[in-house]
């Protein structure tokens, strides 16, 4: 006679469980988290006996690390560049890879892109549980994409699934969506924290085993994190986040988590009537087209992984009608914002206390890097006094509390990409700044405190 089944409340960010429903959970200290999920039994198998576990072949054995042999990863170009480099040179084989994003930002067109684009090379199945199969060859029309070779599955159930891929052998697979896929062996609805740890986990599985490289497509939360338990980030080798401004029909890949290749990588596409198309030169993007240096405008060079980029940050500076003034920062961290303004009242002599500032960083692109303190405090000065900065000029540094300029990685490098764009002046910690004082044609002015900055700023 079948035991009665018995229940448990998961927390959905950090995957803990607890006997009965609690407001708050005690692991990660989130609120409201906690669901209901129905414990199955597991079938009852005969362990060895103890005296069998040494002799057995199939047991794990004690290896010296320094024995084991590493061998390269092998990688599958998936087509699209700016894909690849995210992933870190390509797609490695086995590997599991998570995509999330707003509805609408392209996931499923860009991951369709992918598996039309290696079809030719490598045997893809595309694994649909929201679309039907006309919507999903509709769309591939649209976008003029050949499909020849690409296998396409409507299914949300996870064992049906392996089990037609485990006859398919397909080298790449694509689920898409994570949170439609069900198991047979919970009771629990699909999308629920058990059935999206579950249906990952036999996913997660089946690529290790089989070499298969799976993607899978994850709903986000409206706090923008991937819907589902915290867990699931973890059982992946990637976590990708797709990112775009509404209305703009510009769209960012970053890696935040690779165990393959570096984090914080980036990917730039633009969205067309054809799909999605790589941005060969994505600094032109973020740079103002205006023809003269406008107030309240700085150029930095920020850097995404491998990548260095011109980003613009505009800054507005307006006289405050509240007691307390508003600090608003887009793309920044505000409470960083809050303290450089404090640095530039204490060490540079401008006091900002009764203004309204807003700072933006152009492109809807998070910088969250210290070298962004130096132009944000350019522009914050420029918008003040309403003067433009010399034209053509670039700045990056971080900024000290003491009011001294210290250097940022890769500052030569970052140097060279705004002396590729045509910069000819560049304000920068004295330590990142060349014995010869330039780069090509750019002219490098190193600097050890902020006051200086602002004197050499101003040309």
């Amino acid at each position: 006679m079948a035991g009665k089944a018995k229940t448990a409340y998961v927390c959905a960010d950090c995957g803990a469980s607890y006997p009965k429903w609690q407001g708050q959970c005690e692991a990660c200290g989130a609120w409201n988290t906690l669901s209901e999920i129905v414990l199955e039994p597991a079938a009852a198998k005969a362990s060895p006996r103890h005296g069998n576990w040494a002799g057995s072949p199939e047991q794990a054995r004690i290896t010296p690390l320094a024995a084991v042999k590493h061998e390269a990863e092998s990688r599958l170009s998936t087509g699209i560049g700016e894909l690849d480099r995210v992933l870190g040179g390509g797609l490695v084989e086995g590997s599991v890879v998570l995509v999330g994003g707003d509805p609408g930002i392209g996931k499923s067109t860009l991951l369709l892109q992918a598996v039309s684009a290696m079809a030719p090379r490598v045997p893809g199945l595309y694994v649909t549980g929201e679309e039907s199969l006309s919507q999903v060859a509709g769309r591939a029309q649209r976008l003029g994409l050949g499909i020849e070779g690409v296998q396409a599955l409507a299914e949300t159930c996870v064992e049906r699934i392996l089990a037609q891929a485990a006859r398919a052998r397909p080298r790449l697979m694509i689920a898409d969506s994570i949170q439609t896929l069900w198991s047979e062996l919970l009771t629990a609805a699909p999308g629920s924290v058990s059935q999206v740890r579950e249906s990952a986990a036999k996913l997660v599985r089946f690529a290790k085993e089989t070499g298969t490289a799976v993607f899978l497509v994850g709903h986000v939360t409206k706090e923008g994190g991937i819907a589902g338990p915290r867990v699931l980030e973890h059982m992946v080798d990637a976590v990708l986040y797709f990112e775009g401004e509404a209305g703009s029909r510009f769209r960012v890949l970053r890696a935040f988590k690779n165990r393959f290749g570096a984090v914080n990588e980036l990917g730039v596409f633009a969205m067309g009537d054809k799909g999605l198309r790589e941005v060969a030169n994505p600094s032109a993007i973020f740079l103002s087209g205006a023809r003269s240096p406008q107030p309240g405008s700085a150029v930095m060079v920020t850097r995404e992984g491998t990548r260095p980029l011109l980003v613009e940050v505009q800054a507005l500076v307006d006289q405050s009608p509240l007691a307390n003034p508003r600090r608003v920062a887009l793309g920044l961290e505000q409470n960083r914002l809050a303290m450089l303004l404090a640095v530039l009242h204490r060490h540079g002599g401008v006091a900002v206390f009764d203004q309204d500032v807003f700072v933006n960083v152009v492109g809807g692109i998070r910088v969250q890097e210290t070298a962004a303190d130096l132009p944000v405090l350019l522009a914050v000065l420029s918008s003040l006094r309403d003067r433009p900065l010399p034209e053509k000029t670039v700045a990056f540094g971080e900024v000290g509390l003491s009011g001294e300029l210290r250097p940022v990685p890769n500052g030569e490098e970052r140097l060279k990409e705004a002396a590729t764009h045509g910069f000819r002046r560049a304000v920068v910690p004295k330590a990142n700044a060349p014995k010869s004082g330039r780069v090509g044609e750019l002219e490098v002015l190193g600097v050890e405190r902020l006051a200086d900055a602002l004197e050499q700023a101003a040309g």
